[in-house]
């Protein structure tokens, strides 16, 4: 079938009136930019010319809800963000609610209203893209949403009155912000984002071992008392393999998790 018979296939076997028909799938060619394909077959499309034949299916129907099962996973690097700005127009010129199905937490983080994150069928959390950022609830959710992943080093809780810190395995303390519950001694997990990371006089001290420069941005990552540790500069670095290197987290950005549940604390 033709794009416009693909289009008014759903209606067609509705028994629509043809007048409805045709204001429907000009309305929905409008929309997506296929007038001028309307009378071409699927195979002469591009692969996110066919994602945008699938969802005109759709909207000719006038759902209340659009649901989107993984539709950028078979597109190319450059189509999947062409199509994921399209599709996230789409939904605002449309307003209607669409659930988004997909793996990938930079589609999440880019199109959602409100995320909920998943695992084995058990919901971890739901929010907003920058709370689970900025609060994820477990050490899965801080994994999974920022691209690079947060680093994840196992320390000790310090408690010395009022002020906290978490001790790193080579024994380099870092202030914690309050609230952070535990007892002075506890074993914990401390996450930190790779963007939260800076250079320093005294912090995190280890080996350089990649250098990947982006353009704009440089990602670094260096082994760190035994473990690797993935840094993000917004700027260009002159580091080699080798160099030594010291890292501090920009204050407040040490995360606090229990080793055994995962919970944030």
């Amino acid at each position: 079938m033709t794009v416009l018979d693909n289009m008014a296939f759903s209606l067609k076997l509705r028994r629509a009136d043809k007048a409805v028909i045709d204001k429907r799938v000009k309305e929905a060619a409008d929309i997506l930019g296929l007038n001028d394909y309307l009378q071409r077959y699927p195979r002469q499309l591009s692969g996110g010319q066919r994602q945008r034949v699938a969802m005109g299916r759709a909207i000719v129907r006038d759902p209340q809800v659009f649901l989107f099962d993984e539709p950028l996973s078979n597109l190319d690097a450059k189509l999947r963000v062409q199509m994921r700005t399209e599709i996230k127009a789409l939904h605002q010129r449309l307003k209607t609610t669409s659930i988004y199905v997909t793996h990938d937490q930079v589609e999440a983080m880019t199109m959602a209203d409100r995320i909920v994150v998943m695992r084995e069928g058990i919901v971890e959390q739901i929010g907003s893209p920058l709370d689970l950022y900025d609060t994820p609830t477990n050490l899965f959710v801080a994994g999974f949403i920022g691209s690079p992943s947060m680093n994840f080093m196992p320390g000790t809780l310090r408690r010395n009155g009022s002020a906290t810190a978490v001790e790193a395995s080579d024994g380099t303390r870092l202030a914690l912000a309050n609230g952070v519950v535990g007892n002075d001694g506890a074993e914990i997990v401390f996450g930190i984002r790779p963007e939260h990371l800076m250079r320093a006089e005294s912090g995190l001290s280890g080996s350089v071992e990649v250098i990947e420069p982006t353009g704009a941005d440089t990602i670094l990552f260096a082994t760190i008392a035994g473990a690797q540790v993935c840094a993000v500069f917004d700027e260009r670095i002159a580091f080699k393999p080798g160099d030594r290197i010291t890292l501090a987290p920009r204050p407040g950005a040490v995360h606090v998790f229990d080793p055994g549940s995962g919970r944030h604390l």
